[in-house]
């Protein structure tokens, strides 16, 4: 994934945005952004390399960029074991080192032993939101993030195989979910997310409850003005 596509993708999708709104991009504002609530979630995670596993998080909703489209960021773990296919991948291209080669040394995936993988990633996300009936906000958008991976082993500790599993790389997301608020102030929320990442791809389901600060979040079941969600026809 291009350095540049993240933000590149983000760019077009807001721009489609106030379209479907019949805005303009002027309509948008950093300006509304403001702090107004903070949540915990728990999910689980389906990643194409490791065993599936649950991935917590905390949720900070940080309002309206504009009419329709609200932002909110993330910052989740999750940790878990490779899958056997990924240590028979990394011994096979560990065998064809020429230090080990030419001596004629084959490593088994068995020889590396047991290997976690774990993800710390902060997201930033951005929601085109919509009132439903019965105080439900139902949302769709794209994601940026950025994810330090981290692997780890009793045999590979201290090691280059252990530098090969840490590194630092950048994610695209989309995703959908629907928010209800039982009582003013807190909110449930249930949410599918589909991650890319260079090394990494993963669909992803979460659940969580978000507390808003004092006198935030009215806006979003109050009279449309100004920034907030659209209303569903």
């Amino acid at each position: 994934m291009g350095s540049r596509f993240v933000p590149i993708a983000l760019g077009a999708w807001l721009a489609g945005a106030a379209s479907l709104a019949g805005q303009t991009l002027e309509d948008y504002d950093y300006e509304n952004l403001r702090l107004r609530g903070l949540g915990l979630e728990v999910g689980s995670v389906w990643p194409n390399k490791v065993a599936a596993t649950l991935a917590y998080g905390i949720r900070a909703d940080l309002g309206y960029l504009g009419p329709g489209v609200r932002i909110a960021s993330t910052l989740a773990y999750w940790s878990s074991e490779l899958k056997q296919r990924e240590l028979d991948r990394l011994a096979a291209q560990l065998s064809r080192l020429p230090a080990l080669r030419e001596r004629g040394v084959r490593i088994e995936g068995e020889d590396l032993g047991a290997m976690d993988w774990s993800d710390l990633g902060l997201s930033v996300d951005g929601q085109s939101v919509w009132v439903l009936p019965a105080r439900v906000l139902g949302y769709v958008g794209l994601g940026a993030s950025v994810h330090v991976l981290n692997g780890s082993g009793a045999l590979i500790a201290d090691t280059f195989v252990e530098d090969l599993l840490d590194t630092v790389t950048a994610g695209l997301a989309v995703l959908g979910g629907l928010e209800f608020e039982p009582v003013p102030g807190f909110r449930v929320y249930g949410e599918a997310r589909y991650t890319l990442q260079s090394d990494l791809r993963y669909p992803a389901v979460r659940v969580g409850g978000t507390l808003f600060l004092p006198g935030a979040g009215g806006e979003d079941f109050g009279p449309r003005a100004g920034a907030g969600p659209r209303r569903a026809r």
